[in-house]
């Protein structure tokens, strides 16, 4: 990342990731390191926008002409793509963004790869999704982008919990939509003999959080897998590590998708 920064100049493409908080965020690492790697003229600094901004924020954007884009993540995922101009078929299906590309007209495009890294961190770390009875926690913009991801990797059943039932039983409504002969439900019960848990909610982030999942509930042979990032090892990792499951980390969802986004963001060839 280094090389990146001591490289700005006036000719650099500038991109950024928005988030509230903004400290755990990894992506501007990543990328800053991915344009480096292309020889590309682009660097990704942090902005640390509040939910009351936001409006105000994205509408700023579209006159900045040498922007091209940021990232969004938690929790501003399902506000975006009302102030996106287009959306990729799989956004509006899950109604969220968490990539938006300004073009050269200042115009907003958005897209939703958490879905694909998840899928492809999964299976980096020779985790296959396919057959999988699959419990999931969360109903927001990154829970759906992970659901949609998960049927179309041939989950065999995906049950969906959340706090809010209604959150739950709205991203239930629309992946049954997109896949009628999937085997979708809502559950307020903790999982039973599943195959695979996610954690698609920010708990875990922050010290005093509750368990997204009853440890009671976590059984050997399960695999335990977080979106979270910072802490690499969350409490509910460390509850699945010390019932013998297998626990999968959050980074592999960011290194998995980290090149699709530079390429939707017109970033990297």
């Amino acid at each position: 990342m280094t090389a990146a920064i001591s490289r700005i100049g006036a000719a650099t493409r500038v991109f950024g990731i928005v988030a509230d908080p903004i400290a755990h965020v990894r992506t501007p690492q990543l990328f800053n390191e991915l344009a480096a790697a292309h020889g590309i003229d682009a660097a990704m600094a942090p902005m640390h926008v509040a939910p009351q901004d936001l409006v105000a924020f994205m509408r700023g954007l579209r006159g900045w002409r040498n922007f091209g884009g940021l990232i969004a993540t938690v929790p501003h995922k399902t506000a975006m793509p009302a102030l996106c101009d287009t959306l990729t078929e799989r956004a509006r299906m899950a109604d969220a963004v968490n990539a938006v590309r300004r073009e050269r007209d200042g115009s907003l495009a958005g897209d939703l790869l958490d879905g694909e890294g998840f899928v492809g961190g999964l299976r980096a770390r020779a985790i296959e999704p396919r057959g999988m009875d699959v419990w999931m926690a969360g109903a927001g913009g990154a829970a759906g982008a992970i659901a949609f991801a998960l049927i179309e990797a041939g989950a065999a059943r995906l049950s969906i919990y959340n706090r809010t039932l209604a959150r739950a039983a709205a991203l239930a409504a629309r992946l049954t939509a997109a896949f009628p002969v999937a085997r979708i439900e809502v559950t307020e019960a903790p999982p039973q003999s599943c195959d695979l848990i996610v954690n698609a909610t920010s708990l875990g982030m922050h010290d005093g959080d509750p368990l997204p999942v009853d440890a009671a509930a976590l059984r050997p042979g399960m695999i335990v897998a977080e979106i979270i990032m910072s802490p690499a090892t969350t409490p509910l990792l460390a509850a699945a590590a010390a019932r013998g499951c297998r626990i999968h980390p959050g980074l592999p969802m960011l290194e998995a998708q980290i090149e699709a986004m530079a390429r939707f963001l017109g970033a990297v060839p």
